[in-house]
């Protein structure tokens, strides 16, 4: 009996094993499924880092391979503005930034047509605004992808500068353009308009003294009168210029013409300053005290203050149209090789080193001019008084054309406006001859 009751119990409690065992984890089966986690996320980071290697779009934003370096050329003893901003780029991408020095104007074009083949040159470079239109066409630098939030912190001049049939070809780096700078001995505070220096020309002439002096015979200064009136260069549309399209001979610019004649012809000019002695001529007087203001550039201060002169400075006065004068703006601009292999990291590194924060920093180190719409108002530049008016002025004044065509221009310009000076032609006649010759050269030369 005793034994049928163990019996019994002991099938029981087989029984219950049994489904006990049935129930329960399956280690062998966790353990495996451990593994394949493990082995799913070990593969998950290495996918995530063959990502980054491969090319596709990485936490930055950007889809291209992240280079070890990027190579810079700056302008001369310039690259000191730029060393801040280099250390966080580098230090928030890991990336590395080699700067070199190399003269701006002439030196950085002509190596890039050399090192940019043999892949020895530069991602990025700087330049003048008007030498953009050759050397795009050259293909020595490209159109960079930037949205209009980026490009809304500059000036609209700024932008249009370092525009070429219709694309963007460079971040706007520094500004510069002619003022109104008056010696505060002669003149208290700038005058409202140029019919205040017209009239206060008449009383204070004499004795090798004048109140207002301008190169109007050197084109580059004389643009300000003429599209003041309403001439222009080129014809554009939806951001490109036809060269064959001038408005430099129309209605506007003739009247613009005749005002800048009458300063000549009314003796308010000395004879000294026309022609190619005309700068240093007006510079002399200037800095000998003779003059009460003048029409000059930033460039012109350094002279002024190593002259002992207490100057200021100011946007250049309405025209008795009511119209401010436009002067040519000249922009330079931080620009993208077009040999570069990494240009989606070398435009980012423009967009960088040229935001609001790093232009201010610049401006500080080296003093060239942001075109940055909201650092006019900022007190490291509204109170300085030169570089507060240029950066007015800038806004009121149009950019250098940046097409190759615009080298035909210059000289029968400056050929013209010395016939005005002279009073040898007639504006029209001075203004119709110049742009027949621009056309002329401009078709040859197709």
């Amino acid at each position: 009996m005793l034994n049928k009751r163990m019996l019994l119990l002991l099938g029981i409690i087989m029984s219950m094993v049994l489904v006990l065992a049935a129930c329960g984890p399956d280690r062998e089966s966790s353990d495996d499924s451990e593994s394949n986690d493990t082995e799913d996320t070990e593969e998950s980071e290495n996918s995530e880092e063959t990502s980054d290697d491969s090319g596709e779009e990485s936490s930055d934003g950007i889809s291209a391979e992240k280079p070890e370096k990027l190579v810079v050329w700056a302008d001369e003893e310039k690259s000191v503005g730029i060393e801040d901003a280099i250390a966080a780029f580098e230090e928030e991408h890991g990336i590395e930034i080699e700067v070199s020095e190399l003269e701006m104007a002439t030196k950085q074009k002509e190596q890039l047509r050399l090192d940019g083949p043999a892949g020895t040159g530069p991602d990025v470079l700087t330049l003048p605004h008007d030498q953009i239109g050759q050397m795009a066409k050259e293909g020595l630098v490209d159109p960079i992808s930037v949205d209009d939030e980026t490009l809304g912190i500059y000036t609209d001049s700024s932008v249009q500068a370092v525009t070429f049939e219709g694309e963007t070809y460079g971040i706007p780096k520094a500004t510069e353009t002619p003022v109104l700078i008056y010696n505060k001995e002669h003149m208290e505070e700038a005058p409202e308009s140029m019919e205040e220096l017209y009239e206060m020309s008449q009383e204070f002439n004499g004795d090798g003294k004048y109140a207002f002096l301008a190169l109007f015979d050197n084109y580059y200064f004389a643009h300000s009168i003429l599209a003041g009136y309403g001439g222009y260069v080129f014809e554009e549309n939806d951001g490109t210029m036809d060269p064959m399209s001038l408005g430099l001979n129309t209605e506007g610019a003739i009247e613009g013409g005749e005002y800048i004649q009458k300063w000549y012809e009314e003796g308010l000019f000395p004879e000294g300053i026309i022609g190619e002695s005309g700068g240093s001529t007006k510079t002399g007087l200037m800095e000998d005290g003779q003059v009460a203001a003048t029409m000059d550039g930033p460039w012109a201060v350094q002279g002024l203050r190593d002259a002992g002169i207490d100057y200021g400075a100011a946007p250049m006065p309405k025209l008795p149209n009511g119209e401010y004068p436009q002067t040519f703006v000249g922009v330079k601009s931080w620009n993208v090789s077009g040999y570069s292999e990494n240009k989606e990291w070398a435009t980012e590194f423009i967009k960088f080193i040229a935001n609001k924060e790093n232009s201010k920093a610049r401006f500080e180190a080296v003093g060239e001019i942001p075109p940055v719409q909201s650092l006019i108002e900022d007190p490291v530049i509204a109170d300085d008084p030169v570089s507060k008016a240029v950066a007015i002025q800038s806004e009121r004044g149009v950019p250098m054309p940046n097409i190759p065509e615009m080298g035909h221009v210059w000289e029968p310009m400056a050929g013209a406006l010395q016939l005005i000076a002279t009073g040898e032609q007639t504006p029209e006649e001075a203004l119709n001859e110049a742009v027949d010759t621009i056309k002329t050269n401009i078709e040859t030369n197709q």
